[in-house]
């Protein structure tokens, strides 16, 4: 069974918040299974060691470009070809706030438990959008 992770660097965010990316800047791969996706955060992307997971869940078998894919369909992906420090690390993504923002009130909306106040998000909060709109749909 795959692995869907999420991964975020502090120096990658201040580094993309100086070029003009701004500081929601997450990794979405897919690995094997949770041992290789620690290893693989752990070896890091565009030359930073400070990754860590944000969030993570098993999945069927998808491959990686897969899930990058239907992820880009909502969120913009940062180009590794244009951004040298990228160093073709894909799967590197730009997440507007307002987005996870508006599926969270969405979700607090459809449950009468919970009132509708100001949303707070978390980088679990923006882990679970990415992987939930990077998912094929259950249907």
């Amino acid at each position: 069974m795959a692995v869907v992770y999420v991964a975020r660097s502090a120096a990658l965010t201040k580094w993309a918040s100086d070029v003009g990316q701004g500081k929601h800047i997450f990794k979405l791969g897919v690995a094997a299974d949770k041992d290789a996706a620690k290893a693989a955060i752990e070896a890091g992307w565009a030359g930073e060691g400070d990754w860590r997971l944000i969030h993570s869940q098993d999945v069927p078998d998808l491959e990686e470009e897969t899930v990058i894919e239907r992820l880009m369909r909502k969120e913009k992906v940062i180009d590794p070809t244009y951004y040298p420090k990228l160093k073709g690390a894909s799967g590197v993504f730009r997440i507007t706030l307002t987005n996870v923002q508006n599926s969270l009130l969405v979700a607090k909306a459809m449950s009468a438990d919970e009132p509708l106040t100001d949303i707070k998000v978390k980088p679990k909060d923006i882990g679970e959008y990415m992987i939930r709109n990077a998912l094929p749909s259950a249907s």
